[in-house]
């Protein structure tokens, strides 16, 4: 399938599940997830630079209880908790936590950060995705959901801030 036929395939099929799974759509359409979310509507994605890595690390550290997801072909590893505040040091962002999330980042090889605001599993959600310059995805950080199963709304304010200085004032956020 060539680029072009693709990416029309792919905009129609996330036009009628805007919440199908960005890695299955990947590989079932021979493209990257970066390609996957920029075939999504406009209104459910923004785009910002891969330089904005740092500062949205940053800013994510003090949302309190979030998910942070990592899925690879061989899994997906799900983290719920808060992220740890970070520092630059031998070119790695370090996670400065002890227990629960923590490790070490090549925050260089960030090449864009999305936003995106869309339905999932029936129920909207709220993510920050962070891409790699082959347009993989590094990691997935979810705003987090209250006992009901609610975006947390001091969350879903603090991710449309920081999306709207990523990503500049043309940031519109779904409703």
């Amino acid at each position: 399938m060539s680029m072009p036929t693709a990416t029309a395939d792919l905009s129609r099929v996330l036009a009628e599940n805007p919440g199908a799974i960005i890695e299955t759509l990947a590989k079932e359409h021979g493209v990257s997830p970066r390609d996957v979310v920029e075939a999504l509507p406009p209104d459910l994605r923004r785009f910002g630079p891969g330089d904005a890595f740092v500062d949205a690390m940053r800013d994510i550290a003090g949302w309190g209880v979030v998910t942070v997801i990592v899925h690879t072909d061989d899994g997906i590893m799900e983290f719920t908790g808060s992220v740890p505040e970070g520092q630059i040091a031998r070119d790695y962002y370090n996670l400065m936590g002890r227990t629960g999330f923590h490790g070490h980042l090549r925050y260089q090889r960030c090449a864009g950060v999305a936003f995106l605001e869309r339905p999932f599993m029936g129920r909207l959600s709220a993510s920050v995705l962070f891409f790699n310059g082959e347009g993989g995805i590094m990691f997935k950080v979810f705003v987090g959901r209250d006992e009901q199963g609610a975006l947390r709304p001091e969350q879903l304010v603090a991710f449309r801030a920081l999306a709207e200085r990523t990503c500049g004032a043309e940031y519109v956020a779904s409703k």
